[in-house]
């Protein structure tokens, strides 16, 4: 994988308020990651105008929101179409028991964009496989979930990152049925 990775979370957030736009990181990237999970191919531009109705009325985001919202398809599609089935989430960071509220809500909106942008791509969801069909339904019911701060919040935070592991999970199987994969490169014959 190349050397970009996901741009800071607060760093983003501030992007996205100082454009006016109210969305936020978690949102946008879950977003476009279902995009590109229902099969919307990025080199023919589609995706701006898609994500320019859905968070803006139409109107196109200042060149400051729309270039990090591009690094983050490119990163975001290398790394769901890389052999080692990893996928970053982007979700704030922080080890205060205000900070795990933030990330699980922010895990909850990441989900239910993820679904919207599904839809944004057309995903046709009758025709999914059974698996993709199941690990969709397992994303629509964490998108319901929220920490109860009653609860011990050491045991919710060691719950909350396997929640975040099987999310990645279902986004990458919803993604290999569906996503838009490349194309293999041909390889030369080898001359002795």
């Amino acid at each position: 994988m190349s050397h970009t990775k996901l741009p800071d979370y607060l760093f983003f957030s501030d992007t996205l308020k100082s454009a006016s736009l109210a969305v936020t990181p978690a949102e946008l990237h879950g977003l476009l990651t279902g995009m590109l999970s229902g099969g919307l191919k990025t080199d023919d531009g589609r995706w701006q105008p898609l994500l320019f109705d859905y968070t803006s009325e139409g109107m196109a985001w200042t060149m400051a929101a729309l270039s990090m919202a591009e690094k983050v398809v490119t990163y975001t599609e290398t790394e769901m179409n890389e052999n080692d089935f990893r996928l970053s989430l982007l979700l704030p960071e922080g080890d205060s028991d205000k900070d795990l509220m933030e990330k699980s809500e922010a895990l909850s909106e990441w989900v239910n964009h993820f679904i919207s942008g599904l839809g944004l791509a057309q995903l046709e969801i009758k025709s999914l496989s059974e698996g993709s069909k199941e690990a969709l339904g397992d994303l629509e019911e964490i998108g319901k979930l929220m920490i109860d701060e009653e609860d011990d919040l050491n045991e919710q935070s060691l719950l909350l990152e396997q929640v975040i592991e099987h999310v990645k999970v279902c986004v990458l199987t919803i993604h290999a049925e569906c996503g838009v994969h490349p194309e293999p490169q041909d390889k030369k014959p080898t001359l002795h």
